[in-house]
């Protein structure tokens, strides 16, 4: 998947806002999280389906493995790399708050979507990508 970033922050209820549900919706970046490749887990958000428009820019993002790339590039012209470390499904009932947002004492990654059995509006759970930091290198900018 190949996709610019949003800035989002928090919604009126005060849960982590969410791309919008338009057609070519980007992930997007929880600004209240670090930068990707800064210390902490940084929280990119995306959707699996985006209502009538069709598919979501993470909806292949249940079928990342472990060891597998996940590189971020950053305003600065460099690209934060992550190796993936689980992939996990979880009910939103029981979303691991903690583990998603908790402090770390290294740079990490989530990448959050919607998964799991589809109800009438939405899905019940959320798949979850845990990443840590590899390695950071500049890029030739265009």
């Amino acid at each position: 998947m190949d996709t610019p970033l949003t800035r989002l922050g928090l919604a009126a209820d005060g849960t982590v806002q969410v791309p919008p549900v338009a057609a070519h919706s980007p992930a997007g970046w929880y600004s209240g999280s670090p930068t990707p490749g800064q210390l902490g887990p940084s929280v990119i958000l995306g959707h699996v389906t985006v209502g009538r428009y069709g598919d979501g820019v993470f909806l292949r993002l249940s079928r990342l493995r472990p060891g597998q790339r996940v590189d971020v590039g950053l305003r600065d012209g460099e690209a934060a790399t992550f190796t993936v470390d689980a992939v996990r499904t979880v009910a939103k009932d029981r979303f691991p708050t903690q583990q998603v947002y908790g402090d770390t004492d290294r740079p990490e990654l989530r990448l959050i979507t919607c998964g799991g059995p589809r109800t009438g509006t939405g899905y019940l759970d959320n798949v979850v990508v845990f990443a840590s930091l590899t390695a950071v290198a500049h890029t030739a900018q265009p």
